[in-house]
């Protein structure tokens, strides 16, 4: 037993008063015998007796009366013991960390772990008195009101009813650092930490950031751990999107790489995934995976439609349904400008025939212009753009940043380039020098061929003129070299990837990388003078894919985990006013400050599309998904948390609640508040009572016998 108020205790020397006062009343006095008296009966000796003992009766009931009243001001209370009616009324801080990650959806016999959790909280504040307060900390997300506590329990209650699970994912270890920083705060007697979760045991703490909480933590803290684990859970889960396409075409299929995986102990057979694009089905495949492990399905998605594409792999539902889809988003505009520049109109011409012969609606809206407007351009109107000869060119600065902003630039020689110029206009890029010249224009000497092709490139495949299966069954792929004349030498030097390699060695087309955009370098002008590659099949459907993956190879929508900050870039093309349509329809809406060039948005903690609008028109869109490793139904066992206690260091008292006791009960055991004030209180009234009793009879007896 201790006290909560033990300064009071000084009081316990008022107990000596009664005994200082009856040892005043029994000072001898000086006897004077009266002759008159002699007519007095002599008393009888055992009244005398009587009396003096319900004098000392007396003493001892004021005495105890006082030792009471000053023992019930001084609070006293039992530790681990909780008596009915005498619960602490010190004042308490209670924060609850409840974990709203989607792994809490799992369902047993009693409802979901999430519920569950809720239902606790619920029940825990009704012990809660006037004078306490409250904090609710949740793991996945963030709240601006749960730094703070409120002694508004009807208000926290609807707080703890309004919380959703969320698709984001948290650390139980940043959870535990909140609370015991409102705790830090709290002048209340009681500190108590409510841990609501099922201690997943991927997701209690970021590799090394663990800390020391001594101070925070102290031995006045009580933690209470309640885990609503147990069940072994079936759930499979997708890890991965991937966009393999590289070129993205209206009615042309998509390729995607989906990663699934198991996160059972039990096999998974005949699971089914699908892909959907803009709502509808494209194509699914049933699949089988081990216990424990991983599959990877290929689909392809038929995009009907231009603008941004949404597109998911759903699996079947089964106990977590939160990571069952995984959302990608790319974009295939109505529309692609692109420009060319060449020294002569003679030298585009097969180039812009090339990207104007389509049969089908045709996105390329194609500029030409002379190499001597470039400096008057507005490159910021192109996706892609063609440069053809160098001999009008005074520096490259407007192409530097086009390429830093993502455009895509396809550079050929002109039929009068000139080997120095030429080259010197490719280092200003940072691109190889050319290092001498082959063959003759118009003259069959000399010739040289394809040797070495990329076909995985994304340009080259899906165009062959010809294939066919070698004798082993395996495809043979086959392209019909054009005859090249005349070209300049022209190597990678480690700073590009060779598409198309000639017999000599050098680079026939090159791909490199600048800023965020790509360059494309061919060694040969699309002349027939200098060789027959543009009357050559692949010339067409080469020239084509080249511009759509110069253009597009920048325009996927960002990829977010649910809870993450995106940086929305706004540039000057938003209005004063941004739309953001979330997943769940629901919209939000944020002033655009002139000047300012990016917004960070937080509110991320659904998983799918978020569409950002300026007035009426769709800008942007991006996707979120789930953690992966939220998936997994592997829990915290109690000596590993209390492991984790120990290695913040824990100073104050851990106490594990299993999801079958009475949560109440076992608070009120677990508490340093049983009070007994009242009991001594009510002691102190009944020994009242008795002094009053005996005092009257002490009276009436003196009197008579007087």
């Amino acid at each position: 037993m201790f006290f909560l108020n033990p300064a009071v205790l000084f009081g316990l020397l008022a107990a000596s008063i009664p005994v200082l006062i009856h040892l005043l009343n029994l000072r001898k006095l000086k006897r004077i015998d009266f002759s008159t008296l002699a007519f007095l009966k002599e008393l009888q000796k055992n009244k005398i007796r009587k009396i003096k003992l319900k004098q000392w009766l007396l003493l001892a009931l004021r005495v105890l009366i006082i030792i009471f009243l000053v023992i019930a001001f001084a609070r006293p209370a039992l530790k681990g013991v909780a008596i009915g009616g005498t619960t602490s009324a010190a004042k308490t801080t209670a924060v609850f960390i409840l974990d709203n990650t989607f792994s809490m959806s799992v369902v047993d016999n009693k409802g979901s772990y999430f519920n569950q959790a809720k239902e606790t909280i619920k029940e825990l504040i009704k012990q809660l008195q006037e004078g306490d307060d409250a904090a609710l900390i949740k793991i996945a997300g963030s709240d601006p009101e749960e730094t703070n506590s409120t002694n508004n329990l009807i208000d926290f209650s609807r707080r703890v009813d309004e919380t959703e699970i969320s698709y984001a994912s948290g650390f139980l270890h940043d959870a535990v650092i909140k609370a015991s920083k409102i705790l830090s705060f709290s002048r209340n007697f009681n500190k108590e930490i409510y841990i609501l979760s099922d201690f997943q045991s991927g997701r209690l703490a970021r590799e090394g950031s663990l800390s020391d909480l001594s101070e925070l933590l102290n031995e006045k803290i009580k933690i209470y751990g309640f885990n609503y684990s147990g069940k072994e859970v079936f759930n499979l889960g997708i890890d991965e999107l991937k966009i393999n396409t590289q070129i993205f075409e209206k009615d042309k299929p998509i390729s995607f790489d989906i990663t699934i995986a198991n996160h059972s102990k039990q096999p998974a057979e005949d699971a089914v995934i699908s892909i959907f694009a803009d709502g509808e089905r494209s194509a699914q495949q049933s699949v089988d995976i081990s216990a424990g492990g991983s599959a990877a399905v290929t689909l392809e998605a038929l995009i009907k439609n231009t603008g941004f594409v949404n597109v998911y792999a759903e699996l079947q539902d089964d106990e977590i349904i939160h990571d069952n889809r995984r959302f990608a988003s790319l974009l295939i505009p109505p529309e692609i400008p692109v420009v060319i520049f060449a020294d002569n109109a003679e030298d585009a011409s097969f180039v812009s025939l090339a990207l104007t012969v389509s049969e089908k609606e045709n996105p390329l809206r194609i500029t030409r212009k002379s190499t001597n407007q470039i400096s008057s351009t507005d490159l910021d109107q192109y996706k892609a753009a063609v440069l053809i000869g160098t001999q009008n060119i005074n520096g490259l600065e407007k192409f530097k940043s086009f390429l830093n902003e993502g455009g895509g630039l396809f550079i050929m020689p002109g039929n009068n380039s000139e080997e120095e110029r030429y080259s010197s206009n490719l280092s200003e890029l940072g691109l190889p020098a050319v290092k001498g010249t082959a063959g003759e224009k118009n003259r069959q000497v000399n010739l040289s061929v394809f040797e070495k092709i990329e076909y995985e490139h994304p340009v080259l495949q899906n165009i062959f003129a010809d294939e066919e299966k070698s004798r082993k069954g395996s495809e043979v792929k086959r392209i019909e070299s054009p005859q090249i004349f005349y070209h300049f030498k022209i190597s990678t030097e480690g700073k590009g990837r060779n598409i198309i390699s000639l017999n000599d060695g050098t680079s026939f087309i090159s791909e490199y990388k600048y800023g965020k955009g790509k360059i494309f370098l061919m060694n040969t002008a699309p002349v027939l003078e200098w060789s027959t590659f543009p009357i050559k099949s692949i010339f067409v459907p080469l020239i084509n894919k080249s511009i759509y993956y110069l253009a597009f190879i920048n325009e996927r929508g960002g990829d977010y985990l649910a809870g993450e900050t995106v940086n929305i870039n706004l540039g000057s093309r938003f209005l004063p006013q941004v739309k953001i349509q979330r997943p769940d329809n629901a919209q939000e809406f944020f002033k655009v400050d002139n000047g300012r060039e990016a917004v960070s948005y937080r509110q991320t903690n659904l998983a799918g599309f978020y569409k950002i609008y300026s007035g009426e028109k769709l800008y942007e869109v991006f996707h979120v998904n789930t953690d992966p490793s939220e998936s997994s139904p592997e829990y915290l066992s109690s000596s590993e948390f209390q492991e984790y206690l120990r290695r913040i260091k824990f100073k104050g008292t851990f106490i594990e609640i299993n999801k079958n006791e009475n949560p109440r009960e076992v608070v009120l055991q677990a508490r340093f508040g049983s009070e007994l004030w009242k009991y001594a209180l009510m002691i102190a009234l009944i020994f009242a009572l008795i002094e009053m009793a005996v005092a009257r009879s002490t009276r009436k007896e003196i009197v008579m016998d007087n």
